[in-house]
């Protein structure tokens, strides 16, 4: 009897210690959906952008013990008249410009700082195209035209069957994928729900199945397309993102401070748009692919690769906002004019004819109003014709 009440007693500890851990994993796991369901809120979304390593799963991007590369001063830049009232119409948490190499403008709102890592958005996308110029040309890849199940077999079956690596790059898989952010049940919330639970992204990827459009023929912004982007990388390489970022970009540039990426439950990186970087940071990267790939003297991204992926040629629709490979053009873009965008209003804005980048990071929660992006260019385009 002491023997059977002997191990009922153990079995009964056994169930409340895995019942304690469960409770604390589930207690993890609803703290970053709640996280994830209060991450825009007004009175939260300054706070949140510059804080997004105490919500979600992280790894880093290292910088493998490099030196600090020094950015330069230059003359400061008088404003345009409106800037100030932009500044506070756009919710603008931070502005850097860089002008024939040196910073003309630096400045920080709302309580943010020079060392905080904002979180990039979109623009991450336009960083995933870099690195995959460069693997590219490494010869991991050996075409664009390639099918992406090539590099990433886990996709043989899906919505991704048959579409080219030229094809996501361009946003025109023809998958179908609902990029709506303001209706709870669609696939781009869905997804975001993925990474605050811990989920597995290349999962959700492969769980896709509805086309709307034959691969190459349409253009649609569609998010998931850059993941596949990243599985391709991964698969061609064998290696994370993190670290092929880190070896091949971040830590030749010489950063201020570590950045890094948001992950799912597996650790990958969340390459479309988790990455999180200080705004002196986003300039060295900025300043790097307005030298056409080069920094300090040093070649980091091929030129051509910078030449072809910054060109109109996605299959737009006339009138509209250009698209490359995961880099944005005005629709009425000048030669060299180009931009990496996230929501909620980030930007890595180039006009190579002046010579100007410009970084901007904000929390806009009207930035999907009509005419804020067109008066966005408006405002990247006055400050760089100072």
């Amino acid at each position: 009897m002491r023997r059977i009440l002997k191990w009922t007693g153990y079995g009964l500890l056994c169930a409340l210690v895995l019942s304690a851990a469960a409770a604390f994993w589930k207690r993890e796991q609803i703290a970053r959906l709640l996280a994830v369901n209060s991450l825009f809120e007004a009175d939260r979304i300054v706070t949140n952008f510059s804080n997004m390593d105490t919500a979600f799963l992280t790894t880093p991007v290292a910088l493998n013990g490099t030196d600090v590369s020094p950015l330069t001063q230059g003359q400061i830049l008088e404003m345009p008249q409106g800037y100030e009232e932009w500044l506070k119409a756009r919710n603008v948490t931070s502005i850097l410009v860089m002008k024939d190499g040196a910073i003309v403008h630096e400045d920080y709102f709302q309580g943010t700082r020079a060392q905080d890592t904002r979180i990039s958005w979109s623009v991450a996308k336009s960083y995933l195209s870099a690195l995959l110029g460069i693997v590219l040309e490494e010869g991991d890849i050996a075409s664009l035209d390639d099918q992406v199940t090539t590099y990433a077999p886990e996709l043989i079956g899906s919505a991704y069957e048959g579409v080219t690596i030229r094809n996501a790059l361009q946003m025109s898989s023809g998958v179908t994928f609902d990029e709506d952010y303001l209706d709870y049940d669609s696939d781009i919330n869905r997804m975001g729900r993925v990474l605050a639970l811990g989920g597995a992204m290349d999962t959700f990827a492969a769980d896709l199945t509805e086309t709307f459009a034959a691969p190459g023929s349409d253009w649609q912004y569609v998010s998931i397309d850059t993941h596949v982007i990243g599985m391709v990388v991964r698969g061609a390489t064998e290696r994370a993102i993190s670290d092929l970022l880190s070896e091949k970009i971040i830590a030749p540039l010489g950063l201020e401070k570590e950045p890094y990426y948001l992950t799912d439950g597996e650790g990958v990186a969340f390459v479309l748009g988790g990455l999180n970087v200080t705004t002196r940071d986003y300039a060295r990267f900025g300043q790097m692919i307005l030298n056409g790939g080069v920094w300090n003297g040093k070649r980091i991204v091929p030129a051509d690769w910078i030449a072809e992926s910054t060109k109109a040629s996605a299959a737009t629709d006339p009138g509209r906002r250009k698209y490359g490979y995961q880099w944005w053009m005005p629709a009425d873009a000048a030669p060299g004019e180009f931009f990496a965008y996230g929501i909620y209003g980030q930007y890595i804005y180039f006009n190579t004819d002046a010579n100007v980048v410009i970084v901007r990071t904000a929390a806009d929660r009207a930035f999907r109003e009509a005419g804020v992006r067109a008066q966005d260019i408006e405002m990247f385009r006055r400050i760089a014709g100072q």
